[in-house]
């Protein structure tokens, strides 16, 4: 009787770990789309090479009276061709779908933000802003 009560413990224990673990790092909190111009995109890492990349929106957004800040979305890529369109795309407008996770992973970059998929990529034109 008394096996039987820790190995039950023990399994309601594990599945709340499992839950947690799943909710805090594999749950898509949110999903979108950003579009701006991208800014750079790197590979970088010690152990883990993951790719990480900085969107300027367009627009000024001032949180405080008299100062003037750049609109930027940063995010981490983990498929690779996604990673290949967005290398290719320096400097160019761009719109991209991304998920947003509660909290990071070493293998999935540094950022919240995930980019899934390029929605479409157009040559940077400065008078059309």
């Amino acid at each position: 009787m008394k096996k039987r009560i820790v190995t039950i413990s023990l399994t309601i224990v594990l599945l709340i770990l499992a839950g947690t673990i799943y909710y805090r790092y594999y749950f898509v909190f949110g999903d979108g789309t950003k579009a701006g111009t991208m800014n750079y995109f790197v590979h970088k890492g010690y152990m883990f090479k993951t790719y990480e990349g900085r969107l300027i929106q367009a627009g000024i957004r001032t949180p405080t009276q008299g100062s003037i800040q750049s609109n930027e979305f940063m995010f981490s890529v983990t498929d690779e061709k996604v990673a290949d369109k967005l290398n290719k795309s320096a400097g160019a407008y761009i719109e991209l779908h991304y998920k947003e996770y509660m909290h990071t992973l070493p293998w999935r970059g540094v950022s919240n933000f995930v980019v899934d998929s390029v929605i479409s990529v157009h040559p940077y034109n400065p008078q059309q802003q």
